[in-house]
Parts: structure tokens; sequence; C-alpha cells
């Protein structure tokens, strides 16, 4: 009688712990691990983050968010870049830099940039230009174009790394 008991009260225990879990981690937060250089310095190969999907519902991305999305071209694959261009804008690069509307894009935290020729993009309704903060190990919006907004998943809202012992809260530079 004990072990019935028992037993019904774990399996009540699983059922209501999914029915909590389950909506958040669908509709709110969403796990992620940093593959790859191509966000360094700001994240590093097996950082551990946690994307916000809901706060893009009740407002638009912003310059300098940090996003995880579906590569466009394999929904199936995901990739962690930073927002540059926004929708409507006129981009160009030269010599590595980034203009936007003509003025020169302050990125004091990238490490290197790739020396691209010089590429003009505009940005129709819902794209996004984006771009990895280590800009010689990235594949993003320069190669493969703007990306659509229905592709973004969230931002990066918290990281943890523990091979450096970081906790910590993701704020967006301010340009």
């Amino acid at each position: 009688m004990k072990s019935q008991n028992f037993f019904i009260e774990t399996i009540k225990i699983i059922v209501i712990a999914l029915l909590i879990v389950l909506p958040i981690r669908h509709f709110l937060f969403q796990p992620f691990v940093v593959r790859g250089s191509s966000m360094e310095p700001s994240f590093q190969e097996g950082d551990y983050l946690l994307i916000d999907q809901l706060s893009y519902r009740f407002s638009e991305p912003q310059r300098g968010d940090t996003i995880v999305f579906q590569y466009p071209n394999d929904p199936s694959r995901r990739y962690i870049k930073r927002i540059i261009g926004l929708p409507g804008e006129e981009l160009s690069i030269e010599n590595g830099d980034i203009y936007i509307e003509g003025e020169k894009l302050p990125e004091e935290y990238i490490l290197e940039s790739k020396n691209f020729s010089k590429k003009m993009i505009d940005l129709k309704d819902d794209e996004f230009f984006v771009v990895g903060d280590n800009r010689s190990a990235s594949f993003d919006s320069r190669e493969w174009g703007a990306l659509h907004r229905k592709y973004i998943l969230g931002r990066v809202f918290f990281r943890t790394s523990f091979s450096n012992s970081v906790f910590a809260r993701v704020e967006a530079p301010s340009y």
C-alpha cells in the first residue's frame, strides 16, 4: 500500500513539474550553448545562455541585441549573432567598417574585421543585418544576406560560463 501511494505521489509530482516547466521552456526561455568562436570576446565556446523568447512579441529587436535565430538556408541550424542593421536602413561596408545611413558604427567590442570589399545593403521591412563580434571567424549577413524577422527565436538574456565562473545578465552595447 505504501509503495502504491509513493508511486502515485511521484507521478503527480512529475506531471505538475512538466505542466510548469514545458510552457516556460516553450514560450518564455530557451537554453542555448555557444559553439564556435564567431562571438568572441563577448561569448566563448561552451557558454550556456538563456534566450528570452517573449520580449520580441511586445517590442522590436534593437541594434546591438545579441540574438539566436534559425539559419535561413537551413532552419534546423541555430546561430548567435549581433543585430547591426534594422529594417529600412541602408548599410555599407568599407574596409571592414560598417556604416549605417553614412555614419560609421562604433564597435569597441569586436576583435577584428574581415577586410570586405565595398558593399551596399538596403534592408527591407522585417529584415535585419546580423554579424558576429569576431568578424574574421563569423559566417553572417555579410555572406548570406539579410535575416528575415520570422527566423529570430529571441534575444540572449542571461549567460553562464562554468569555465570562467561567469553568471551575468546580457546587455546590448549603447551606440
